[in-house]
């Protein structure tokens, strides 16, 4: 795979991240770092706080110790900025769904922040092994994992400023319901009136919903997670027999479901989408 294949595969802010990295004069380290990182030489990554922990196999039997981590942002600061993304709704949007905003980085430079490092010298690490430049293969193999979990995960990044995946998207929730539901209190003659069961549920008109809703709000997009069949696994038949194609019952049960399920997707959501409709 070329390097403008690869790029090309790359989230925007995983590709933002490594471009960082590509553009150490030492190219002939970044090479070997690449190949570390590739040939499965980073053998585990753990966060602690906003700090990574790694532990890279260099040449030596003993693994190599990496730690990476950028300034994490104070409380404060990320109020602003979880304040600012709520403002904006399709952020908000697209942030509760797990998916990066193109334009992200506007909240952070509307606050005087910035989401990415502006040099390696912005980055913090250290390794354990013997060479005395930084960054050094070890640590380079662990920046190329990391823009690999950043294309899984986007919210690695912002774990890397000293916030979770879990901590921004309760902190959106709650400015959301906020500036959405009004604050009410419920008066005794309302308390009553539940207690009585005087408001009926109409079956017929539960799940309808007649109130315009707001377009930046609304995403339709195919999904692009596991389908519930990959996530519930091969179905456990009664007898498993190979067939003339060398495969299991399980397995055409699966091959056939798979493609229902995969038509059946798609056509609701060309339905969602109106396509030929009226």
């Amino acid at each position: 795979m070329t390097n403008y294949t690869l790029q090309a595969s790359r989230e925007w802010w995983s590709q933002q991240w490594l471009d960082l990295l590509d553009s150490y004069r030492f190219k002939k380290r970044l090479e070997r770092a690449r190949n570390y990182a590739r040939q499965g030489n980073v053998l585990s990554i753990e966060f602690k706080g906003a700090k990574v922990l790694a532990r890279v196999q260099g040449s030596e039997v003993e693994p190599y110790k990496v730690s990476l981590s950028l300034e994490p942002f104070s409380d404060e600061q990320w109020g602003y900025v979880i304040e600012t993304m709520s403002q904006r709704a399709i952020f908000a949007a697209k942030l509760l769904a797990g998916e990066m905003p193109q334009n992200i980085e506007e909240v952070f430079t509307a606050n005087g922040l910035s989401i990415f490092p502006f040099t390696l010298g912005d980055v913090q690490s250290k390794c354990s092994c013997p060479d005395k430049a930084n960054p050094c293969k070890h640590i380079g193999a662990l920046y190329y994992q990391l823009g690999d979990r950043f294309s899984e995960d986007p919210f690695v990044l912002f774990q890397l400023r000293g916030r979770t995946k879990e901590q921004i998207i309760s902190d959106l929730r709650q400015l959301r319901s906020a500036k959405i539901q009004p604050n009410t209190i419920e008066t005794p003659d309302i308390q009553e009136s539940i207690s009585n069961n005087k408001y009926s549920v109409k079956i017929d008109s539960f799940w309808q919903y007649n109130e315009p809703l707001e377009s930046s709000l609304v995403v339709i997009a195919p999904s692009t997670n596991e389908m519930v069949l990959d996530v519930l696994g091969a179905i456990p038949l009664a007898k498993e027999e190979e067939n003339a194609a060398n495969s299991t019952s399980s397995d055409v049960v699966m091959k056939s479901l798979n493609t229902v399920y995969r038509d059946v997707s798609q056509k609701a959501f060309l339905a969602a989408m109106n396509v030929g409709g009226s």
